[in-house]
């Protein structure tokens, strides 16, 4: 019988079997510490991503969205202030806003700090979700895609979940097209994350693993021809800081 194809992990690569176990350990450690390690790791730039992200989706009264690997709320909490603006101007009911995330420390964070009604939780896979087919208005995933076992699955996932038409956004580190930039930025990552993580969360290797896992991403077009392939149209992306995090779209049909 054939081997099924290994998984990465960093810059190992594991049994598939084994992946989800590996990242839950990853997230179960850094859970507590996951916000504030964004903040220190992006000098807060995070959050201008994020923002980026969530007003790009533009999510409208009665709307139901699926924040996939949302496990501490930072994108649903977004999400939910601009649905209930966009219900001051237009009326109508509210939007339903579903984390979805495998980890369930993640999950536990989020329910204690994000509180809006709009939002609900649930523990699943990204790979599997818990969920009827073409039951969503919208999916995002933020930082979450590259660390399921099989990003083609997960996309597949995506597209079974969404109504025809309905949005897909993928919020991810990439890679910068400028040599000097790449450089730099790799520099940066190497050196400095892994000995922030083991300064403020200490844990060096979770961060060392998911720095790994960033460079082992596919590039912004091989990425946006895997959105298409799953069945997406018109699948692209927008750059952000130069490259360093891009946002992938595409349409249901």
């Amino acid at each position: 019988m054939t081997e099924p194809p290994l998984a990465t992990f960093g810059y190992t690569d594991v049994p598939p079997s084994e992946k989800a176990g590996l990242v839950r350990g990853v997230f179960d450690s850094v859970a507590s510490r996951y916000d504030l390690m964004n903040d220190l790791m992006s000098v807060g730039v995070h959050r201008v991503w994020k923002d980026m992200t969530a007003a790009r989706l533009n999510p409208q009264p009665g709307e139901r969205i699926i924040d996939c690997a949302g496990g501490t709320g930072d994108i649903a909490g977004r999400l939910a202030k601009l649905a209930r603006a966009a219900k001051r101007r237009r009326g109508g009911p509210d939007a339903e806003i579903l984390v979805v995330d495998y980890n369930a420390e993640m999950i536990g964070v989020g329910r204690e700090r994000t509180t809006a009604p709009e939002i609900a939780w649930s523990v699943g896979d990204a790979q599997a979700l818990p969920l009827p087919d073409a039951c969503a208005d919208a999916y995002v995933i933020a930082f979450g895609i590259r660390n399921v076992t099989d990003i083609s699955v997960a996309l597949r996932e995506a597209r079974r979940v969404l109504k025809p038409g309905g949005r897909f956004l993928c919020l991810e580190f990439s890679q910068p097209p400028a040599k000097l930039l790449r450089s730099l930025y790799d520099a940066y990552s190497f050196n400095l994350i892994p000995q922030v993580g083991e300064m403020v969360a200490g844990d060096r290797s979770s961060y060392q693993y998911l720095v790994e896992s960033i460079r082992r991403f596919p590039s912004q077009d091989a990425f946006a021809d895997m959105i298409a392939a799953a069945g997406f149209s018109r699948a692209g992306y927008t750059n952000f800081s130069g490259g360093v995090t891009a946002l992938h779209h595409g349409w249901a049909v």
